[in-house]
């Protein structure tokens, strides 16, 4: 579960480093879809590894 919580915290930071206009991210903000991509990855496996381990 920690796992999946980190990958949505991930996601989460993407998203936020894309829509922000505070000046101190801005050097960041170009890893916004990386952040984006990885969160949705992990995600998508941490559910997929949840439901197949029944």
């Amino acid at each position: 579960m920690f796992g999946l919580g980190l990958s949505i915290f991930i996601l989460g930071f993407g998203i936020f480093l894309k829509v922000t206009k505070h000046p101190g991210f801005a050097p960041s903000k170009r890893f916004a879809w990386l952040f984006i991509i990885l969160g949705i990855l992990t995600t998508a496996g941490k559910i997929f590894l949840l439901m197949t381990q029944k």
